[in-house]
């Protein structure tokens, strides 16, 4: 078998040290962005830093020769507006979500306490009836605290990611008056902050937890891996409430502001008259950044526990082999080093002058990440794992080469890139699907809701081959092991995805900003472009997000039919059948729930917007101000109210259908689930994203056929923003929040597999 080349020693020494560097590096790039000042000394001489920045300092002459104190502080004002909103969501949703959070972890010490009837005596291992491991009791009490762990990062992660977004928005608002490269930079720094923050801290928790745990373990590296699960458990149950409820706050003032505003009054997008428009700025942070930020903490999480299940049965369990069995915690450790080189492209290396050089240079940033981090791949393979080695595969020791994981490992990598450029392709208006939907618009709404649909559906197409492909490889070259680290290949460059995916939020708010505070139209031009290719990029994290989400879910379902004790799921039988078909419906019934809560809490957004139109006298000539706070506390409302439960249909469908029905209709409600949601996840989200950039397209009015669709405010126009506001809550609520739901789904399984083995299936025992 042969040893690994680099020491156990090096290897305790090397993960926290890359997951150090990662949190460094977001400190060095959120010092430079504070450096931006957005506050004249003149007017606030209490604002925080302004004391050593005069005004004049800072600001380059804007080729207008604006150099308007005003400007600066209206976007203070704003900044701090949105902040304020944000931060108070968030805190009104963890005051909820923490009940749930509690409740469900009393739930998890009482379900896996009583396997053994909550005895503290050793009891045989699962896997290897011969040596004795610890009991029952230790894996439920470790199970928790791994899941409140989990749970607290994924929570930290989403607040972290509001934090910076809504420091850097005015910010990069401000940097768009020096030019289109400045604020680009601006954007994509803070972006950076959050990717890495986020990358590092997730590293850096599970490593010091698997430390931690093996105090208590010792040599029973199956129990100790058996609870570091709850940990994939935790970050992903947090991740669904933050996506679901931050979606639902987003969208409802999203479809209220345009509806009213753009298409019945005719003003424009984020314009100050408008009382939804600080709630749409807010629910951008919320949404796409706090949501975001848990979710693919989640995956990572998830990842990592699915392999490391595996592993832990495997020889690298079974001989205490620590460094290959830290192969998947060294493969981010080396993503986040990769991601590191290759931010520095972006932001130090070439300098962006023009428009039409944003969505390359956000392109090349995956290009490099993914080239570096297959050579990357490659050193820790041959560093880390022995030449050949057993991986456990359904009962069966299978022997693996080491250059066979590495395989496995960039197949899931490139997977994700293609996914991420087919749906670039799917979703940006430089290509022909989106601008044949703008042309549809012609002929009003319907025809564009049609080419919309289908243009969804037809970009599930070569994802889903991506996805087969790289199951199919993964799984001949090393089981289900293989498929859990393909998994963590298309996530290992997750700091770069997020620092992409974060920039576009953040790239809105900007845009935003600079409406309301009534800057010149050029400094709107330079915005939107940017906003533009921002919402590409979020397509394209959302394709990763979803792709991995598949892999992931699979690598959970094989350790969960491994730890349940089912040797093959066959689907002729009735009972997995049924649970075949009903997996499949979740999705929809899922789907139906979060459409629903954004239609309804949009219908009061919109009746709000629309009295304030009508009994604000001076509203539509702004001499009067509306009332923004009434709007915020309309999505918040509906939010926290709305976002129960769809997470309870997810929360409870496994423990009601494993204790119910048991372990093979279980594996049956898994496999469905997966099957169905993967393709309405894909085909929502780039529905909507094409929408929202057909829209973008008619409004820039960049090419000839574009300007004979324009200007904003024409039929065709009108009909792309109703097309929009259709696509806001598949792209933005029901389309990312259905990754979570098959995983999660799925690592809630691994987790309450042992009671469900033992106690599960009730309602077949009682009939049977």
């Amino acid at each position: 078998m042969g040893a690994a080349v680099l020491s156990d020693l090096l290897t305790e020494i090397l993960i926290p040290v890359a997951a150090l560097i990662g949190i460094v590096f977001s400190l060095v790039q959120w010092a430079i962005v504070s450096k931006v000042k957005v506050s004249p000394e003149a007017q606030s001489p209490t604002a925080h830093g302004s004391k050593k920045n005069g005004y004049g300092d800072y600001l380059i002459e804007e080729e207008e020769g604006l150099n308007d104190h005003n400007v600066v502080v209206k976007c203070a004002e704003i900044q701090n507006a949105i902040s304020e909103g944000a931060t108070s969501f968030l805190f009104t949703e963890y005051q909820y979500v923490g009940i749930f959070m509690v409740a469900f972890a009393v739930l998890i010490f009482v379900f896996l306490g009583s396997v053994e009837g909550f005895s503290t005596a050793s009891q045989p291992c699962t896997y290897n009836k011969s040596m004795m491991c610890k009991p029952a009791l230790a894996n439920a009490i470790f199970s928790t605290a791994s899941f409140v762990l989990g749970a607290i990062t994924s929570v930290v992660s989403g607040f972290l990611g509001m934090k910076i977004a809504t420091y850097a928005n005015a910010r990069t608002t401000l940097e768009a008056r020096k030019g289109v490269g400045k604020a680009f930079i601006t954007a994509f720094r803070s972006g950076a902050v959050m990717g890495f923050l986020l990358a590092a801290n997730g590293l850096l928790v599970l490593f010091i937890t698997i430390n931690l745990f093996k105090i208590y373990y010792g040599e029973d590296w199956e129990g100790l891996f058996e609870a570091i699960t709850g940990y994939g458990l935790g970050g992903s149950s947090m991740a669904l409430f933050g996506r679901v409820g931050g979606g639902i706050y987003t969208k409802a003032a999203d479809v209220g502001a345009d509806l009213v505003g753009k298409v019945e009054r005719n003003i424009p997008e984020d314009d100050p008259r408008n009382p939804a428009v600080i709630a749409d700025n807010v629910g951008d942070n919320v949404g796409d950044i706090a949501g975001m930020g848990s979710d693919l903490f989640g995956s990572y999480a998830e990842s990592s526990c699915a392999a490391l299940v595996v592993a832990s049965i495997s020889s690298f369990g079974i001989n205490h082999e620590f460094t290959a069995m830290m192969y998947p915690l060294l493969i981010s450790s080396m993503g986040i080093i990769v991601c590191l080189i290759t931010t520095l492209f972006a932001t130090d290396f070439f300098e962006i002058k023009a428009v039409k050089e944003i969505e390359p240079a956000l392109k090349k940033q995956l290009i490099i990440s993914t080239a570096l981090m297959t050579v990357g791949i490659a050193v820790v393979s041959w560093v880390a794992l022995p030449a050949s080695f057993t991986i456990f595969n359904f009962g069966v020791q299978k022997e693996v080469k080491n250059w066979e994981l590495f395989f496995c490992v960039a197949i899931g990598l490139w997977a994700g890139l293609v996914i991420g450029f087919v749906t670039e392709y799917y979703t940006s208006n430089a290509y022909s699907p989106v601008q044949d939907v703008a042309d549809s618009c012609r002929t009003g709404a319907a025809t564009n809701v049609i080419f919309g649909l289908a243009l969804g559906y037809k970009s599930v197409i070569i994802p889903i081959f991506a996805i087969a492909i790289s199951i199919f490889v993964s799984f001949s070259l090393a089981a289900m092991y293989g498929i859990a680290v393909a998994a963590l290949g298309m996530l290992s460059t997750i700091a770069t995805g997020l620092a992409i995916d974060a920039y576009g939020p953040i790239s809105d708010n900007a845009g935003g900003i600079a409406e309301m505070a009534g800057m010149s139209h050029r400094i709107r031009e330079r915005t939107d472009a940017l906003d533009a290719a921002g919402n590409t990029t979020a397509a394209i994290g959302k394709g990763f997000a979803i792709g991995s989400a598949a892999l992931v879910s699979l690598a959970l379902f094989g350790a969960f039919v491994s730890r349940a004790g089912i040797s093959t799921v066959d689907v002729l039988t009735p009972k997995v059948f049924i649970g075949l078909i009903v997996g499949a419906m979740l999705p929809y019934w899922f789907s139906a729930m979060t459409m629903k809560s954004v239609g309804s809490a949009a219908l009061k957004m919109v009746e709000e917007v629309r009295r304030q139109f009508n009994t604000i006298p001076g509203l539509m000539e702004g001499t009067a101000k509306p009332d923004y706070a009434t709007c915020v506390k309309i999505s918040t409302d509906a939010s926290i109210k709305e976002m129960i439960p769809p997470g309870a249909l997810v929360m409870l469908t496994p423990i009601i259908v494993g204790a119910l029905f048991g372990v093979e209709t279980l594996s049956g409600v898994l496999a469905g689930s997966l099957v169905s949601g993967v393709q309405i996840a894909i085909s929502a989200s780039n529905t909507g994203g094409a929408w929202d950039n057909a829209k973008k397209y008619i409004e820039a009015g960049a090419s000839e056929h574009a300007r004979t669709l324009g200007p904003k405010g024409s039929d065709p126009h009108k009909a792309a923003v109703i097309g929009d506001t259709i696509g806001d809550p598949l792209k933005d609520t029901s389309g990312p929040s259905l990754n979570i739901l098959i995983k999660l789904m799925a690592v809630e399984s691994l987790v309450f597999a042992p009671f469900f083995a033992t106690h599960g299936g009730i309602l077949f025992k009682i009939f049977n």
